[in-house]
């Protein structure tokens, strides 16, 4: 089986958040989770709603190179 498939298989079975919700129990249970030191990577969270955009985003495609004739 490789990686990907059981990547897939725990996804569909509910593993990812269970783990998450032991964790923080256990990080509970000790007094251990210290909101203050706490921060969230906007880079992975979805904007279900949308949202606007400041500027269009630059091309990263390869810019033709100059003629040589």
């Amino acid at each position: 089986m490789t990686a990907r498939r059981r990547l897939r298989d725990w996804t569909e079975a509910g593993v990812w958040p269970r783990l998450h919700a032991a964790l923080l129990t256990e990080l509970r249970r000790a007094d251990l989770p210290d909101l203050d030191d706490c921060s969230v990577d906007g880079s992975h969270v979805r904007a279900l709603k949308g949202g606007t955009t400041s500027a269009p985003h630059p091309s990263t495609a390869h810019a033709p190179a100059p003629s040589t004739t």
